[in-house]
């Protein structure tokens, strides 16, 4: 999972349409894509996106000119001076590996070849818009179509064939149905089957292990060379379970990498099929050092959970990897409208059981989302003699602790017939994410009350925690996390955890906020202990709405051409490499 990639994943809303809707309701990360290389004897008959086909584009936009202005360009770099020699040419060779997701991933999103297309955008924002969303459909505004004459992006991209209904696919028996890394195309009969990626896209997933292979004679740490030994086997033969497992067993790596097919956001019609990205990142090892010793304190908190001991018998491993890199390079989805600024990997259930996961937070990234995002809506929207309280460090835990609060909880429901997931069925996620984030504030708190975190003070925390929810909900409120950001925000309107001020800004009432975290922390780790799906269902009915008010503060960053997110400059230049 990422943050804030998840954010945008089917979203349908943008901020403007929100206001209409709540309005109405009164309540309520360049090189050409090479074509993909299929099994033989498919290739004509595969179905590519109507995009792809255009032939004769005027590139008139079908939105207002200052969308195309929504994202801050800011430079990708950081400091590389202590790597030696050949680990930097490592990392040159790691960013040609990315470049090639980069191409995949076009093929996986748009389907046409990407430098003819861009090539008939004679308008230049227009086609710089265009490759920050990887096609000509709007990311952070449900993907809707920006150009005319282009038909509405298909739910499940290029994964499979176009005029594919969920029926149909439903109904069909073939190998690898719900595959994460194969394609569903049709044959000669009109019938559904697979083609693995490691023969759909043969040729530059070759280069690619090429390209790692290299660079694992590079490497100077034996756990990172091993890890891109086998990442480079796992492009080819489609089977990546060993170099996961190896990825988790790196810890003292000064240059990481995320690479192949990870997330399955981009499918929205099944969220079975996973998305080519990459992240090459140079380890910050005074700011890991420092959140290492986090881990240590899970079963303490989980056991200060406030609620009964049934809620929390469950006790989470104090080993989790906790890590502070700065990104270097984008590539793919994780580059593809909203900038991802924390992961948390292997998704890989098989690796979760036997190893955790790996919390990666992206230090310059956050940085710049900061600078230029949550500062301005700040000045906007939080009252003056709060405004001293949003702070970087508060921003950093925040996020790194909402993912560190996934842990927390309880997996399986109190009556014993299965996990809470399967409980709360299509609102499991919603719960989920309003559970690491209110959680994760309870554990800055006690963390605070402890000693254990001696930057700033708690209302750093929930002042900048307040800003942050006027930035995120941005991407969108009918995300997983986009309700619960909108249950979360409604609630402590309910709670009275904040109030505004006559010129319509918003303060944070400190009391009632330390009880609406603690009384939402009880209800949420209640619903889920329970799986009681009635109750979840009226809470995100209830509270996971943008309402107008809110709607009409949203509305005021707008005008106020405060951007939504950021781009990137970057590659093998801006590093002197």
């Amino acid at each position: 999972m990422t943050i804030d990639k998840r954010t945008m994943f089917k979203s349908r809303m943008t901020i403007t349409a929100v206001a209409v809707a709540a309005a109405v309701f009164l309540n309520t990360g360049c090189s050409d894509a090479p074509e993909n290389e299929t099994a033989s004897g498919t290739a004509e008959q595969q179905t590519v996106a109507s995009a792809g086909n255009i032939e004769n584009q005027e590139s008139d936009l079908t939105i207002d000119r200052k969308r195309l202005s929504i994202y801050q360009p800011v430079d990708l770099d950081a400091d590389i001076s202590h790597l030696s020699d050949n680990q930097q040419k490592m990392v040159a060779l790691l960013i040609d590996a990315a470049k090639i997701m980069d191409d995949l991933f076009w093929q996986q999103a748009f389907g046409g070849e990407k430098s003819a297309f861009l090539n008939r955008l004679n308008d230049d924002e227009i086609a710089h818009f265009a490759q920050i969303n990887y096609g000509p459909w709007d990311r952070l505004n449900g993907d809707a179509a920006f150009l005319s004459d282009v038909d509405s992006k298909p739910e499940g991209a290029q994964f499979y064939p176009e005029d594919m209904t969920k029926e149909e696919f439903e109904k069909a028996d073939f190998d690898d149905k719900k595959g994460l890394y194969s394609l569903v195309r049709r044959n000669d009969k009109g019938e559904l089957y697979t083609i693995p990626y490691s023969e759909a896209y043969k040729a530059q997933l070759n280069e690619a292990a090429e390209l790692l292979t290299k660079a694992a004679e590079l490497a100077e740490d034996e756990g990172f060379a091993n890890y891109l030994t086998l990442r480079a086997k796992a492009l080819v033969s489609n089977e990546y379970l060993d170099s996961d497992m190896a990825w988790m067993d790196m810890k003292t790596n000064p240059v990481e990498l995320v690479i192949g097919p990870i997330e399955t956001y981009e499918d929205q019609l099944f969220g079975y099929r996973a998305a080519f990205e990459a992240y090459v990142l140079i380890k910050d090892k005074a700011w890991s050092d420092k959140l290492s010793r986090y881990a240590q304190f899970l079963p303490e908190l989980q056991q200060g959970l406030p609620v009964p001991k049934e809620y929390k018998a469950q006790m989470p491993g104090s080993d989790a990897d906790l890590g502070a890199y700065d990104v270097v390079y984008y590539a793919g989805h994780s580059n593809a409208g909203s900038k991802t600024i924390a992961i948390n990997l292997p998704n890989d259930e098989r690796v979760q059981l036997e190893k955790g996961t790996r919390r990666l937070q992206l230090k310059n990234a956050m940085r710049a989302k900061f600078d230029q995002i949550l500062m301005p809506i700040s000045e906007a929207l939080i009252v003056p003699e709060q405004r001293e309280h949003i702070t970087f460090d508060a921003f950093f835990a925040n996020t790194m602790f909402h993912e560190v609060a996934h842990g927390l909880g309880i997996k399986n429901t109190l009556d014993g017939k299965g996990t809470v997931r399967a409980a709360l069925k299509e609102h499991a996620s919603a719960l989920e994410e309003g559970k690491a984030d209110i959680l994760g504030l309870y554990m800055v708190q006690s963390l605070l009350e402890k000693g254990e975190i001696t930057e700033g003070t708690l209302e750093d925390y929930y002042v900048t925690f307040m800003a942050g929810i006027f930035r995120s909900v941005r991407f969108g409120a009918s995300s997983a996390h986009g309700k619960a950001n909108m249950i979360r925000f409604n609630y402590f309107a309910q709670e009275g955890a904040f109030e505004k001020s006559e010129k319509g800004m918003y303060r944070v009432n400190m009391d009632k906020m330390q009880a609406a975290v603690k009384s939402l922390s009880q209800k949420i780790l209640t619903l889920q202990g329970d799986g009681d799906y009635k109750g979840v269902s009226q809470l995100v009915e209830k509270m996971g709405v943008i309402k107008p008010e809110l709607a009409s503060d949203l509305a005021k960053l707008e005008k106020a051409d405060i951007p939504v997110d950021i781009h990137f400059n970057q590659g093998k230049e801006l590093l002197g490499l």
